[in-house]
């Protein structure tokens, strides 16, 4: 064992147990060691060059462009845990939002919290014009309030935030990506969902109250997490900034309030007796003015 390059030699029972050998200044052996000699082949460690992906050039980051189908999957890369999470901080906000996307903001919430909403302001906003209507009159589907529901929804949801960042950006304020902005407004939504649900009821009291607080709550949110990235700027320019997202969220509600929530709103049209009324209605008159 000696010739093996060996420091010390242990010489141990029959068994092998060494757990269980009283070790003596008899039993140890010791050696000249031999490990800095060159033709020992144990003096020769390589370093270890392989990486994790058993490469051994660095990893380079793939670059992504405006046309290919990865520069968008990179925004909707996120698990539904992730945006339930993002959705319950923008209803208790404890810590800043642009924090909690820890630079990883998405596009998926955002869009499917605006569709989600499109669809259920025009369920909300259609029964809430069946229980107005004329019983005496054959109740008919107005289509009309799902489109302007998407309109108005995607278009506030998707305009306005570019709106907002190219300003700022103009002013300097350059804390806040395009993405983030988008997040931003989209995750705002996620109040107006059960306002829209809850907003059904006839009774126009209730309507305002329930559209106030999902404004309340919403301008809000977006105003704290804004303040950060906008108070950069002149204090004059940052509050001219505050004041325009907060007028036209008020005008997302208004709109919400009195196109969906309202009798006799501008996007509710009242049916129009059907032609077999048109007669009746018609042989009624000329029999009363016989």
């Amino acid at each position: 064992m000696a010739n093996r390059g060996y420091d010390v030699v242990v010489d141990v029972d029959e068994g092998g147990d060494l757990g269980h050998t009283d070790l003596q200044q008899d039993d140890l052996e010791f050696h000249s060691s031999n490990f800095n000699d060159p033709s020992n082949p144990r003096s020769k460690i390589l370093p270890d060059t392989s990486t994790q992906f058993g490469s051994t050039q660095n990893p380079t980051p793939s670059k992504r462009f405006l046309w290919t189908l990865s520069f968008y999957a990179q925004y909707f890369d996120v698990d539904t845990s992730e945006v339930l999470r993002r959705c319950t901080s923008s209803l208790y906000p404890r810590a800043p939002f642009l924090d909690i996307l820890d630079g990883n903001p998405d596009l998926y919430g955002p869009f499917w919290i605006a569709t989600t909403l499109v669809f259920i302001l025009f369920i909300a906003a259609t029964i809430s014009q069946y229980l107005s209507r004329n019983h005496d009159i054959h109740f008919e589907y107005n289509f009309a309030l799902l489109s302007g529901a998407a309109g108005l929804i995607y278009g506030y949801t998707g305009f306005v935030p570019v709106g907002l960042w190219a300003l700022l950006r103009w002013f300097g304020a350059e804390s806040a990506t395009l993405v983030e902005c988008w997040a931003l407004y989209g995750y705002a939504n996620v109040i107006w969902i059960p306002v829209a649900i809850i907003s059904w009821s006839p009774i126009s009291t209730l309507n305002y109250v329930f559209t106030g607080i999902g404004f309340v709550v919403s301008v809000v949110f977006l105003v704290r997490n804004l303040w950060p990235v906008v108070s950069v700027t002149d204090a004059k320019i940052s509050r001219v900034l505050v004041i325009a997202v907060v007028v036209l969220h008020a005008g997302l509600a208004i709109a919400i309030k009195f196109t969906f929530f309202a009798h006799g709103s501008p996007a509710v049209k009242n049916p129009k007796p059907s032609g077999d009324e048109d007669g009746a209605m018609n042989t009624t008159t000329s029999l009363l003015r016989f």
